[in-house]
């Protein structure tokens, strides 16, 4: 059995949802993400088993979405708050966008790693009218649907789950599960096998991001500010480091 009740947004909202199921399917990404890197080297530069993580992660988010209700609003799909995802989104991805521009720009090269790979990444091969800001707003939005709104959400439902003894209302077991989801989920993403073999070194970015994010989702519990972070940041990012490189 699920929760009893679900907490559904920010500490402010008081607002709930009926019971939710099989919230443990979340652990399947990670889990395929940790089996992925105790395979052999030569194995792990198999593109199709990179992105075998994220296949589980769409596959449960399917499953998850077929044993229970209300899923928009377990998801962070609220439409009223279209204007706060745009606001929270837009701020937070240009506050990003340039710590780590600077970061790539300034940082890396200082400490000897080089950036210029970079050029050969899938992402710059690709035309910059496909790239911006179309290619990119495609991946905001899988990928915060399956890390965030998913991954993260699930396992703060199971982790508030096992904290609380199926007592939601528990505050602090709510709290605490959802700092332990933030984190895993920042590792999970930053750890995903293709996110690593594509930016190497620098997939290390993804994890505060991945922080922030997280943390930015459960605060407001809008799917729209993610997307919005993520697109905005990674626009200004792939703009700043194409013109450096070029």
């Amino acid at each position: 059995m699920g929760l009893s009740k679900l907490w559904l947004g920010s500490a402010r909202s008081g607002a709930y949802l009926s019971e939710e199921h099989v919230a443990w399917l979340a652990l399947l990404s990670p889990l395929m993400t940790m089996v992925f890197y105790v395979l052999p080297a030569s194995v792990q530069t198999w593109t199709s088993l990179q992105f075998l993580p994220q296949a589980f992660g769409y596959l449960s988010l399917v499953v998850w979405m077929r044993y229970n209700t209300h899923v928009g609003e377990r998801l962070g799909v609220v439409a009223i708050h279209v204007g706060q995802g745009i606001r929270w989104g837009g701020v937070t991805g240009i506050l990003l966008g340039t710590l780590n521009t600077s970061v790539i720009l300034l940082g890396t090269p200082r400490l000897g790693w080089d950036i210029e790979f970079l050029k050969e990444t899938p992402h710059a091969t690709l035309p910059m009218f496909v790239m911006v800001p179309w290619f990119i707003v495609c991946i905001a939005v899988c990928v915060e649907l399956n890390y965030r709104a998913f991954l993260l959400g699930r396992l703060t439902v199971f982790l508030t789950e096992r904290l609380s003894h199926v007592h939601v209302e528990n505050r602090p077991a709510r709290r605490i599960g959802a700092i332990v989801a933030v984190g895993c989920s920042a590792l999970a993403f930053a750890f995903d096998p293709f996110l690593v073999a594509t930016f190497k070194h620098l997939h290390w970015i993804a994890l505060w991001d991945g922080l922030v994010w997280g943390w930015l989702w459960i605060r407001l519990r809008n799917l729209l500010a993610v997307i919005v972070a993520h697109a905005v940041e990674v626009v200004i990012l792939y703009l700043m480091v194409r013109a450096a490189l070029s």
